[in-house]
Formats: C-alpha cells, structure tokens, sequence
C-alpha cells in the first residue's frame, strides 16, 4: 500500500511525464512539415525566378506592361470620332499627309507606326503609353520645356521629313487627343512599364556597317529591299515596308538615327513579327545593323539650336561638337563604353567642385 505523499509524487512524475511526450509531438510535426512551409514560403519568389530566366532576365508576364485602352470604350460620340481620326493619322499617315495624301501633302510617305508600333500600342515598341502623363517636360535637345503639340512635330519635321502641322488644325487635334487617351490610364508623372525602347548591352567594340550589311541582306531586305527603298502599295498611298534610307526616309535629325535606338528598335521589334520577349537578332546583329543603316545617304536636317547645353548630348549623339575628346566617328559607332565611363567622371568631378564652392 502507498500512502498519501506517494501517490501525490506518482502524480506529478505522470504530469511532467505526458507534458515532455507532448513537446516531443510537437517537435516531431514541425519537423516533418518543416520542409513543406519552406516550399510554400518560397514558392511566389520561385515562381518569379521561372519566369525571369524564360526571359532572359527579362519580365514575361504581359500583366506587367502598360495595355492601351480600348477605342470603343469612349462613350462621348464627338471624343470617340476624334480618337478614331487620330489613331488613323497615325497608323495611315501617308495616306491623308503624304506626298500624294488628301488632306496635306507635307511628309515623306512614312506612317507614325512604322515608328511607333502597332499605332503606338506595342510594348517596347515606341508606344505612346508615356506621352500623355510625362509631357509637357523639359528636353535636353531643345532645352527647353516642350508640350506634345511640339513633339509630334518634331516628328513630323525628321522622322518623317517634312513639315510642322497646325497645332489648332483637326488632324493634330485629333492625334493629340489619341495620344492623350492612349495614356489616360496611366497616372499622371508616372511611366508606364514597357514604354519606349528596351536596353540593349553596349558592344565592348565598335558597331560594324559591314557585319551589318550581311545582317541587313539577311534579315531585312526581303521586306525593306537591297536599296532601302521599301516597298510602296498599289496606289503609292502608303508604304507596305517603309524605306530605310535616300529621299523617303527618316532625316539625320530624327531619333531612330541614333545608332542605340535603332539598334533597340530592330533587337526587339524586327524582323517583322518577333516581340521583346521572342527575339530573334542578337545584341551584336541588332548593333551591326544598326550601324549599316544609319550610315547609308538620308536627308539632312539643318537644326542649330539642337544641344544647347552641349555636355548633355547621348553618348552616341553622331554630330559634334562634344564636351569629350571622343571623334565624331566613336560617337556615332562606339565603342560607347570608354566615352560613358569619362562622363561619369566628368559628372563626379563637376559634383565634387559645386560642394566645394558651396562649402566656400
């Protein structure tokens, strides 16, 4: 027989027992899950990582790039006709403001969209998704703030080589008020994801017109042709493959003549039916034939008053004078990397020196 104080020491060792086999559970579980919330944990960063290496680094999810509004979506009738009427301008320039066009006859035979893809809608395709809430803003190539009426001409007097249009006139209403509803879903000082060019990594050697004639023969001239005239349709309203260089093509004063946004261009856009995210140049095809183009004849724009902050010039700006002692011809090819490098040098020391006035 046990007395009393046995039974109640018995007691307490029972207790003390079933608490350390129930810690011992709990251990045990955790254990076994413990690999399974580390998956669940990690899984949306894994997730992420799949992605960005289908794309060679690159976003692939569409969800994450600006989509232009609908056209049919507008309900006011004299907006939705306005909107169309632009979007028509832009896609058919030609055809109403070209060299045989029935409104004016004040451009080269271009369409807005050769430039600006899809009527300005294609994801890193020059598209319009940044224009409305970024302008109006300051242009280092004016120097000076500029509104989007001053920019579609801009357009129009060096990508498509002709004349500046009406600012109050109804065919720059009614582009600018596509433009406008084309980025009316992006919030104002915002960019929208996608917009203008995508990067293409600098060449450790200067861009070869010859590599890019190869290119060129290749890959372009199929649509654009062996001359670079293009190819014009039956009624040489507008063209079917716009020319690449001579008379009908972009001036030396439009931007697609800097040799890094051509080559952007080509890399993620041509040849005709590729995307940013199915490419099919390399870095260095796109470079390569980049430079072949941009250094065939174009007309010439005679612009003086372009840079008048001459240390602001892009490294790749083909026209001197510059602030460095880089040629003409290595900012116009590259190698770009050197002349990048003494920029920031120079951008250092001018910072260095403003501190030490400013501690004077």
């Amino acid at each position: 027989m046990f007395n009393k104080q046995d039974d109640t020491a018995q007691q307490k060792l029972i207790s003390v027992i079933n608490k350390l086999i129930g810690i011992i559970v709990v251990l045990i579980i955790a254990l076994i899950s413990m690999p399974f919330i580390f998956e669940y944990a990690n899984q949306p960063a894994a997730k992420k990582e799949e992605k960005e290496i289908a794309g060679n680094g690159a976003k692939t999810d569409a969800a994450n790039y600006w989509t232009a509004p609908d056209v049919s979506s507008i309900t006011d009738a004299k907006q939705k006709q306005q909107v169309e009427y632009g979007k028509q301008l832009i896609a058919h320039t030609a055809k109403y403001l070209g060299p045989n066009g029935s409104v004016l006859k004040i451009s080269n035979g271009l369409n807005c969209q050769n430039c600006h893809l899809q009527a300005g809608t294609a994801v890193f395709g020059n598209n319009y998704g940044s224009v409305a809430s970024l302008y109006p803003k300051f242009r280092a190539r004016s120097g000076g703030i500029e509104n989007i009426y001053k920019r579609v001409n801009d357009c129009f007097e060096r990508s498509l080589n002709g004349k500046a249009i009406d600012t109050a006139g109804n065919e720059m209403q009614a582009i600018v008020s596509y433009i406008n509803f084309l980025g009316s879903n992006v919030p104002k000082g915002k960019k929208a994801e996608g917009s203008g060019f995508k990067d293409v990594a600098f060449l450790d050697r200067a861009a070869d017109p010859e590599k890019g004639l190869t290119v060129y023969a290749a890959k372009c001239q199929s649509c654009h042709q062996s001359t670079g005239e293009g190819v014009f349709n039956a009624d040489k309203t507008e063209y079917i493959y716009p020319a690449m260089w001579e008379k009908n093509s972009f001036n030396d004063g439009a931007g697609l003549y800097r040799i890094s946004n051509f080559a952007k261009y080509v890399k993620y856009n041509m040849p005709q039916g590729v995307t940013y995210n199915n490419t099919q140049l390399t870095d260095e095809e796109a470079w390569d034939v980049a430079a072949f183009v941009v250094s065939q004849p174009r007309p010439h724009i005679n612009v003086p008053k372009d840079w008048p902050d001459k240390s602001k010039k892009p490294v790749d700006h083909p026209f001197g004078p510059y602030t460095d002692n880089f040629s003409e011809e290595q900012h116009k090819f590259g190698p770009f990397k050197p002349i990048v490098q003494e920029q920031k040098k120079s951008e250092e020391a001018a910072k260095e020196k403003n501190v030490t006035a400013s501690i004077k």
